[in-house]
């Protein structure tokens, strides 16, 4: 597998980091994360303007047709100062379902909106129950004429308080079905909820709401598959964002330790130190070669293969990741905890990405499971 960038890709990823660091710093996120919607609509045009969230989708609703190698690279480097933008909300986990699942005029209703910047999306899928399940729905979809009656309540909705459509899955009498439903809708009730990481998701409860025919997802019963696939690209997202955090990090903390004085000396001078700033990097660059193993294994069909590669990389994350996130909040010493120092922001959004789309017992269990792991392990 070639892990080198080629030309296109490098300059996607220097103008994207060009644009977090001018036009977005740590700072903006700040300043937004306590206001109503947690990002500004103005930048999220700006965003589509410049072609990022068609990216991955097809030239004929308005993409450019590429690869999730260039989706990745795209949200990698929005991490490196933490753009509050719900690009992983809404390209990833919306965009990339309804690409998948719906028909060309739902693609025109309401995916080329998206890329266009004007909309955005959110997927509501998790519930109470369901853990990483995407099949355990009692969300039910009862038939009412020609549509549907949606009732039910789902959790952490990633930009589900601001997002114009939500995708739905629900329980039709065919099986799991995905449905497009307007946020605001009637019946459909939002509980605006902060996240670990400052940021905002929905608990939503769907009170007898009606859709009609068309704003169902392909046939009854595909729904479950849809998801399936659509939650192999967010966890390699979130691999991707990890990657962003933790070059971020460790970078912070380098410069710290050439700066931080004890004794009279730089702390960086200390010999234990610059090993583990090693061991930190060591980590940081294991991170970011299986996170591209993972970009590139997302696209392919082969079920096995690519979920084993995601599955391995969403397990660095979770081991070699956190503890790049651990030994800088350490260096850091006790300003590091603290609100007012950024390390603690990049430090919670990592936790946060631990636990999404699959934490690391999942993506054991889940690798574990691969038959030819097992008659490799005997």
């Amino acid at each position: 597998m070639d892990f080198e960038l080629d030309q296109d890709q490098q300059m996607l990823a220097k103008t994207v980091g060009d644009f977090a660091k001018n036009e977005s710093p740590v700072a903006r996120f700040r300043q937004l994360r306590d206001t109503d919607i947690g990002y500004e609509p103005a930048a999220w045009r700006k965003m589509g303007e410049l072609g990022w969230m068609g990216v991955p989708f097809a030239e004929s609703v308005g993409g450019f047709g590429g690869s999730f190698v260039e989706c990745a690279l795209i949200i990698e480097n929005l991490a490196s100062t933490l753009v509050p933008e719900p690009y992983l909300a809404s390209v990833v986990l919306g965009g990339m379902t309804l690409a998948r699942a719906g028909n060309a005029a739902q693609h025109e209703a309401y995916l080329t909106p998206m890329i266009e910047g004007e909309t955005t999306l959110a997927l509501a899928y998790s519930e109470a129950q369901s853990r990483h399940d995407v099949s355990s729905v009692e969300t039910t979809a009862t038939p009412n004429g020609s549509g549907y009656k949606l009732s039910g309540e789902k959790v952490w909705v990633l930009n589900g308080h601001h997002a114009d459509h939500l995708i739905v899955s629900a329980k039709a009498p065919g099986g799991v079905t995905l449905f497009v439903v307007p946020r605001d809708a009637d019946g459909v009730n939002v509980m605006v909820a902060k996240t670990i990481d400052g940021q905002k998701a929905a608990f939503i409860r769907f009170e007898d709401v009606t859709v009609d025919g068309d704003s169902r997802l392909g046939e009854e019963g595909s729904g479950a598959a849809v998801l399936d696939r659509t939650m192999d690209y967010a966890a390699a997202a979130a691999v991707a964002e990890g990657v962003g955090i933790t070059t971020t990090m460790l970078r912070m903390t380098v410069d710290y330790l050439g700066t931080r004085e004890q004794f009279g000396v730089k702390i960086g001078s200390f010999q234990a130190l610059q090993h583990r700033a090693v061991d930190m990097y060591a980590e940081t660059e294991l991170l970011r070669s299986i996170s591209i193993a993972s970009m590139v294994r997302a696209d392919e069909d082969d079920t096995r293969t690519r979920r084993a590669d995601i599955s391995a990389a969403k397990y660095q994350l979770a081991t070699g990741g956190i503890w790049v996130a651990q030994q800088s909040l350490q260096l850091h010493g006790g300003i590091g905890a603290t609100d007012e120092h950024d390390i603690g922001l990049y430090f919670k959004r990592m936790y946060a990405l631990n636990a999404l789309f699959g934490d690391q017992e999942h993506h054991v269990a889940r690798f574990a499971s691969d038959p030819t792991f097992a008659e490799v392990a005997v």
